[in-house]
């Protein structure tokens, strides 16, 4: 399902480059625009207008008092993975806003965390067709074992750009 908009004519000229560069290109490419998700060390293994999956390697520089992914690192990846799945369907002429966000810890994580988020086709229909509206995008925050350690609720809004 190809959307035209600025990220997906973006992402197909980095899918154009050999293969062995694509990785890195998105990811740089989407850090450098998005300073805080370069910063934070965010990959970005999937996406499409349905799915977006973001890893966040258990690094030094995004580690709490324990060892672990901090908190506000976790946040970081659940948004990240929510807003560019909307950003996947959104018109060149309307803005994404986070609205409300809720994020819940429910254990432990253990390594590094990868975000899972998806739209349904109705979800999609009303980003790209509706000049305002808000949705609620589910995403799935898991670690290295494979076992869900965050709930997380991402409200994401659009408004045409003025």
């Amino acid at each position: 399902m190809e959307y035209n908009n600025n990220l997906n004519r973006n992402l197909a000229k980095v899918q154009k480059m050999p293969a062995f560069l694509q990785n890195w290109l998105l990811n740089y490419s989407i850090g450098k625009f998005v300073k805080f998700v370069g910063t934070a060390g965010i990959h970005f293994e999937k996406m499409t207008c349905r799915e977006v999956v973001v890893t966040l390697p258990n690094k030094t520089k995004v580690q709490n008092h324990i060892g672990q992914i901090h908190a506000a690192a976790t946040t970081l990846l659940a948004e990240t993975a929510t807003g560019m799945v909307v950003g996947m369907n959104i018109p060149d002429n309307k803005l994404p806003l986070m609205k409300n966000l809720s994020v819940k810890f429910i254990r432990r994580s253990q390594g590094q965390q990868k975000a899972i988020a998806t739209l349904t086709e109705q979800q999609i229909s009303q980003i790209r067709e509706t000049d305002k509206g808000d949705i609620n995008v589910a995403v799935k925050i898991i670690d290295e074992t494979e076992e869900e350690v965050v709930v997380a609720e991402m409200n994401w809004a659009w408004v045409l750009k003025k």
